[in-house]
């Protein structure tokens, strides 16, 4: 079932943390007070508190950083107030979530992207998939048609022409394989890798999941002209919090730049 809201129900630990953001949530639309930013765990926490550790103190700027393993409650805590921004996503899942939830967040400055990834624990090769192997896909309306627009740019299928980001398997013009797809939460696809023959993993899941996408990667998007760098984002109107400006000045600066180098070797790519 491809259910962006669906998302919710794969995450255990956000259930834990929406109570701790209520109680710690009430300043954060308060341009003085710290700046909370809720973001999935790698690599954007981890880029956050990097800035909080090295960068932040010198620019005045209180950070406190909130994880979530979901696509879901970062967007619906910023639109609430209980967080003042929130570092996870791309242009076209926001898009798409603004339209479905009427939402108006809106993005600051693009940080990095994670490539999408096809990988497999049983074949090396793309081209081995046999015929009616099973390929696990992320069931939230951006990423699926993501997926499916990886495996065509590898041609392991086509789809029909101009199709957009709300491509489904439905929109499959030609598949010589055969493959068969299963539609799953996107934090589930990397787990799905000993039931199925190949997922498709979105790549701070798969770094999550000890999996290299530079490295292990069957197919894997390339950075070109690519839609899908993850950014910072605030409630609409928000843009202007000195507090916000603070933390997207210290996000695309050279520090940062040589962390996510140093730190992921082209697993995640600086976008600035």
């Amino acid at each position: 079932m491809r259910n962006t809201a669906k998302i919710t129900t794969a995450v255990l630990a956000a259930g834990a943390l929406t109570p701790g953001l209520s109680a710690c949530g009430a300043d954060s639309s308060s341009t003085d007070g710290p700046l909370i930013v809720a973001a999935s765990p790698v690599p954007h926490a981890e880029i956050l508190n990097y800035v909080k550790d090295n960068l932040a103190e010198k620019e005045g700027l209180d950070l406190q950083v909130k994880e979530f393993t979901d696509y879901v409650t970062p967007n619906t805590a910023t639109q609430d107030g209980s967080v003042g921004a929130n570092y996870f996503q791309n242009k076209p899942y926001l898009d798409d979530f603004n339209k479905k939830n009427g939402t108006d967040i809106v993005p600051v400055v693009t940080v990095h992207l994670e490539p999408l990834g096809l990988y497999s624990h049983k074949v090396k090769k793309a081209d081995d998939l046999k015929s009616g192997a099973t390929v696990a896909i992320p069931n939230d309306t951006v990423n699926e048609a993501r997926a499916l627009k990886l495996l065509a740019s590898d041609g392991l299928i086509t789809l029909k022409a101009g199709v957009g980001n709300e491509a489904t398997p439905s929109d499959i013009a030609k598949n010589p394989k055969n493959l068969k797809f299963k539609e799953l939460e996107a934090a589930q696809t990397p787990r799905s890798l000993d039931d199925v023959d190949a997922a498709v993993v979105n790549g701070n899941y798969a770094i999550e999941s000890d999996l290299k996408p530079s490295k292990d990667a069957l197919v894997l998007e390339s950075p070109k002209n690519n839609p899908y760098g993850n950014f910072l984002a605030v409630k609409k109107g928000n843009e202007d919090d000195p507090r916000v400006k603070k933390l997207a000045k210290l996000l695309t600066s050279p520090e940062v730049k040589k962390f996510i180098q140093d730190k992921y070797a082209g697993s995640v790519l600086a976008s600035f």
